[in-house]
């Protein structure tokens, strides 16, 4: 014989049975908390009211979650599934956000989790994420990790820089290092120095702009302007790194095809304890006077076998920027090697 209860008082019994409920915490550290939250914590109110027998709070970046170990194996599977969203996409709609909730597990995986792994390196201004999209920026942010040195060489376009200086940022952020140092030659590409407006620093601020844009995209701009007036961050020619040694510092030297020999050997003996470099270049993009040969052919060439320092070739296929670059690289390549066979013959 059935028995019924007031609802007052199965509320009440329940109650009474702390040893039926159980709690969790899930730490968001992967992703940003605003993300997953929502502004004025509106996706948080979407997850309470798809799971409206939990109790759940947020603490920071922590989710605690109280109720029935039902229920919170069932929100566990839920969270999960959006946290491989954010740490992939960076950024997921409300719309998304309820969706993943209340959806199939396997429609889900199939349409917004994405299986490969985690390669985000910063989190930029406003959730923007930074993360190693090709297989051999992969290969590099690999490299960078375990080694000291990494020489990243490879036509334009292919997110060397970008890359290197993600790297650093993180390094900085997660206190590996004290400072970054960025730094390339101030070799003019067809242009003539002089004729340039103002001061020295005018002057040079141009060939150093790439460096500044990269920045802008990692790290919000009133910290990086305290990180700049502090020298936290530093950004300067080549010429400068001269008679320094550079310790307990992310040190990036792009654009390195444009230094020569002596340049290049000044620059890497400058490397003191605790500190990592990575070198760029794009050995097809030379601007030294005709006279002069570029060091990077020939210091990655005799630094090769060498225990800490590592080699990455970026290629046409990594190329990140517009879809029609990776086809003028590939016309430019072939017309390179007609050159060189007809120039060899004669």
């Amino acid at each position: 014989m059935e028995k019924w209860y007031p609802i007052s008082y199965i509320w009440l019994t329940t109650s009474l049975k702390p040893s039926n409920l159980t709690e969790t915490i899930i730490n968001l550290d992967s992703v940003n908390p605003i993300e997953f939250f929502g502004v004025n914590n509106g996706k948080l109110d979407v997850l309470k009211k798809r799971f409206p027998l939990l109790k759940i709070l947020s603490r920071g970046t922590q989710l605690k979650l109280s109720g029935s170990p039902e229920q919170i194996d069932i929100a566990k599977e839920k969270v999960s599934l959006v946290l491989q969203y954010l740490e992939r996409n960076g950024h997921l709609s409300e719309a998304y956000f309820e969706q993943i909730l209340g959806g199939d597990d396997a429609e889900i995986t199939d349409h917004f989790v994405d299986k490969n792994p985690n390669d985000i390196l910063v989190f930029g201004p406003n959730g923007k994420t930074v993360r190693a999209r090709t297989p051999n920026q992969k290969k590099m942010v690999a490299a960078a990790d375990k080694n000291d040195i990494v020489f990243a060489i490879g036509p334009a376009g292919t997110g060397k820089t970008y890359t290197a200086v993600a790297l650093a940022v993180r390094a900085l952020k997660n206190k590996v290092v004290k400072k970054i140092i960025l730094t390339r030659p101030a070799v003019e590409a067809g242009e003539n120095l002089g004729f340039l407006p103002g001061d020295l620093k005018e002057k040079i601020d141009p060939y150093l702009r790439p460096l500044y844009d990269a920045l802008d995209d990692m790290i919000p701009a009133e910290k990086l302007g305290y990180y700049m007036s502090t020298r936290t961050i530093e950004i300067a020619p080549l010429a400068y790194m001269r008679g320094r040694t550079l310790d307990n510092a992310f040190i990036i030297l792009d654009e390195a095809q444009n230094s020569n020999d002596l340049q290049l050997k000044m620059f890497l003996t400058r490397i003191g304890a605790s500190a990592k470099a990575i070198i760029t270049g794009d050995p097809t993009q030379i601007d030294l006077p005709r006279n002069m040969r570029s060091g990077l052919e020939k210091a990655s060439r005799i630094l090769q076998n060498i225990e800490g320092i590592s080699h990455i070739a970026l290629t046409e296929e990594d190329v990140v920027r517009h879809k029609l670059v990776k086809a003028i690289i590939k016309a430019y390549d072939k017309e390179h090697e007609r050159e060189e066979e007809t120039y060899g013959k004669r």
